[in-house]
């Protein structure tokens, strides 16, 4: 009996697995926008890795959890990091040619993102 249940699971995994699709990291959130950290702090031309990091990270978070977990990281990172700016990282998107559905700030509630 014990081994039909245990069947029965894996048949299930393996139905839904395929289903469940990796949301985006704080680990690749970090490392994406890891070239804007001396911007951030003190401005300046943005550099093209920092551009092509807010681009990657756009691209990856197309779901609503996705953008969630983005904007969560994007605060937590922000923390993380004395002397940001946060006029400049509210700005960065824009300067990037980039278009977020919301504003990057300590102070966004990301569970209203969508």
């Amino acid at each position: 009996m014990a081994g039909v249940k245990i069947v029965s699971l894996f048949v299930v995994c393996m139905v839904i697995a395929p289903m469940v699709t990796e949301a985006i990291t704080c680990g690749q959130i970090s490392s994406s926008l890891a070239p804007c950290v001396n911007y951030l702090r003190s401005g300046g031309p943005v550099p093209p890795a920092c551009c092509n990091g807010v681009r990657s990270i756009n691209s990856a978070a197309k779901t609503t959890p996705d953008r969630q977990a983005a904007c969560n990281c994007l605060k937590k990172a922000a923390g993380g990091i004395p002397g940001i700016n946060q006029n400049l990282a509210g700005g960065l998107p824009g300067k990037c040619g980039v278009n977020i559905p919301y504003k990057i700030s300590m102070s966004t509630n990301c569970a209203s993102v969508k």
